[in-house]
């Protein structure tokens, strides 16, 4: 027989079904990311998740959130994923620990700080040794705070996951053993595993060293992939990581779905197959701040993705019960559960109280001219990129937006060498002249007739940096932001910038707040501005939305928490607000805006979407179908 792998964990396995506490486990387990979900809701989604008859949970972890820039690690409020594993557990679930350092996820650069973009050699996913020294520096910090939690200790975490759809990406199968190795050395026990999609599965074998487990979105895939697995080992219980309940979307796109019968479908072959399963996402949350990816696909284009990560799973964005969560408890108790002896669930959780606050006045604004005067810009002879800003002790700028500030002589026609990642506004003497994106094909720009000593100005936007790429592309080491190479006026290269990094962080923020040049009224002022308003809540906060009806594009910001981008392209329309980050009181209202502003917002108690585009199979653009 083929030498394959053996845990030595508590979870084990043998004659294809997991062994724990020596007793046959079949793991029903849903997505639920702690860092997409405030702190105060985490045990309402897992008394629903129990509900729904799931006995597990699953997370990935962020690295670029814990370790923002080098060494200055984060593991507070919305991060704390320690007290996430432990709630969990005290709720009566397992849990999948999937620590990357790779993730996906439709998050920024797939989790990865974009510090690492600074070098310019780098090779991300691979054991080129400044990336690998990052990652042990990583874990070597993360995993010792959760090993205490392992089952083996007595805490709930049961499987810890090896890189993330590896061979997706790369067939280099020595990073998995240093991944492997870097985890095992940090105190790891657990039973470890990877995860693959159907063309992956095969290019980075690692059955030997780790459970394989497959991600697929209908059995027709599923079934070939469960036979793979077993032609491996008839040992190895058969597990989808990834069963894909919806899927997420991008802006200026469809609102996406799955419909319930192939959403059924799917998990009762699963279930009929005798497997178990984690359903990503089961709850999605939001996408708050800079922090949604984007895909990039040979032959398409980038496609960023929106802010809110609803994915048309299970539970909302908002963790409200949906049709599709009643089916799905539905086909677990009747297939998963009575089989075992388990003929009932436990109630299932109301809905959170949702108010309608109704629509307010945004009276208050702060100019563009205004708003760059409180800062203090890093100077450049050419128009760095992002990743390679002289800012925070000189690893760069993360998120955010970028202005390039210049002045010109006499010209008409500006060119660049590349168009500007991801979104450019070009303005002349604070008038916009042009809007370029991954769109725009024509790196040159008419601006008119200027004179000299006329002002350039630029404002790029970051609008996420891809998390997904197809097998073979090197964009992943390429995701850098800004302008990359030079601007020229007719032909003649533009020197000497003011670059002004704005990534809406505290220090930023405080520095609005201290501001006494605010303006009125804002409607019909054009942007680049800051708008400001309040909201107040006479009780207890209720979740709520924000509808942006009127505005165009930018970010809101709620008594300092970043909620994330708004853009009337759609398909979303609304901002999910959730009410631990309202108070009552006086809630003080930031909005970034682009480009025209509306004098008002509401508040309504449900979200709007564009019209949903329910198929029977994941957005196949965003899911290339390699055959196996």
């Amino acid at each position: 027989m083929t030498e394959v792998y053996c845990s030595t964990g508590a979870l084990t396995f043998k004659d294809g079904n997991f062994i724990l506490d020596g007793k046959p486990l079949r793991i029903f387990s849903g997505t639920m990311h702690y860092f997409r979900v405030v702190p105060a809701y985490w045990r309402d989604r897992f008394r629903k998740m129990r509900a729904c008859g799931l006995n597990t949970v699953e997370t990935y972890v962020p690295w670029n959130l814990h370790e923002e820039y080098p060494g200055e690690f984060n593991y507070s409020g919305i991060l704390d994923v320690r007290e996430f594993i432990r709630q969990a557990g005290e709720e009566g679930l397992f849990v999948i620990f999937r620590p990357g350092p790779y993730i996906c996820a439709e998050w920024d650069w797939g989790g990865m700080p974009s510090w690492l973009l600074k070098d310019p050699d780098i090779k991300v996913r691979s054991n080129y040794p400044p990336y690998v020294e990052a990652v042990r520096r990583f874990y070597n910090d993360l995993i010792p705070r959760i090993t205490d939690l392992q089952r083996s200790n007595g805490g709930p975490i049961i499987a810890v996951q090896v890189e993330n759809e590896f061979g997706s990406y790369s067939t280099e199968v020595d990073h998995l053993h240093t991944i492997r190795e870097i985890l095992l050395n940090n105190g790891i026990k657990e039973l470890l595993l990877t995860s693959e999609n159907i063309f992956g599965l095969q290019r980075a074998p690692f059955y030997k060293y780790a459970l394989p487990t497959a991600n697929f979105p209908s059995m027709e895939d599923g079934s070939k992939l469960f036979r793979m697995i077993r032609e491996w080992s008839p040992e190895f219980p058969l597990m989808v990581m990834e069963f894909w309940p919806g899927w997420f979307d991008h802006w200026g796109q469809p609102h996406k779905g799955l419909d319930i019968p192939a959403f059924e479908a799917c998990l009762s072959g699963v279930l009929d197959a005798g497997g178990s399963f984690n359903m990503y996402m089961f709850h999605g949350g939001t996408n708050f701040g800079f922090m949604a990816g984007a895909n990039y696909f040979e032959g398409s284009h980038y496609k960023p993705d929106v802010t809110s990560y609803d994915y048309d799973a299970p539970l909302s964005e908002a963790g409200d019960i949906t049709p599709k969560y009643m089916r799905a408890r539905e086909i677990i108790l009747e297939k998963g559960l009575k089989p075992q002896g388990i003929m009932s669930l436990p109630e299932i959780p109301p809905n959170l109280p949702k108010k309608a606050y109704g629509k307010i006045a945004v009276s208050q604004y702060l100019d563009f001219r205004t708003v760059l005067s409180l800062m203090t810009p890093i100077t450049s002879t050419e128009p760095a990129l992002m990743e390679n800003l002289d800012y925070h002790q000189g690893y760069g700028q993360c998120f955010g937006y970028i202005l390039y500030q210049a002045e010109i002589q006499a010209g008409t026609e500006l060119s660049f060498t590349d168009i500007p990642k991801d979104r450019a506004q070009v303005f002349v003497n604070g008038e916009e002249k042009a809007v370029l994106d991954w769109l725009s094909t024509d790196k040159k720009i008419n601006i008119g007739q200027v004179s000299d000593g006329s002002s350039l100005e630029i404002l790029v936007e970051n609008h996420g940096r891809v998390n997904y790429i197809e097998y073979g592309s090197n964009r992943l080491n390429e995701e850098r932001k800004g302008i990359c190479g030079s601007v020229k006026l007719d032909e003649k290269e533009i020197k000497q910038w003011r670059i002004f990094p704005l990534d809406f962080k505290s220090k930023f923020l405080d520095s609005l707040h201290r501001c006494s040049n605010w303006k009125s009224p804002v409607e019909g002022v054009r942007g680049p501005l800051v708008a400001k308003t309040t909201l107040h809540v006479d009780s207890s906060p209720c979740d709520t939305f924000l509808d942006m009806k009127g505005w165009n594009k930018g970010i809101v910001i709620l008594n300092n928490f970043n909620l994330g981008r708004y853009w009337k392209v759609g398909p979303t329309r609304t901002m999910y607000i959730p009410a631990p980050l309202l108070k009552q009181g006086q809630n003080e209202i930031l909005i970034f805006e682009q480009h025209g502003s509306c004098g008002t917002v509401s508040f309504i108690d449900a979200p709007l979407l564009g019209e949903k585009v329910v198929t029977k199979e994941v957005d196949s653009a965003c899911y290339p179908t390699e055959s196996v």
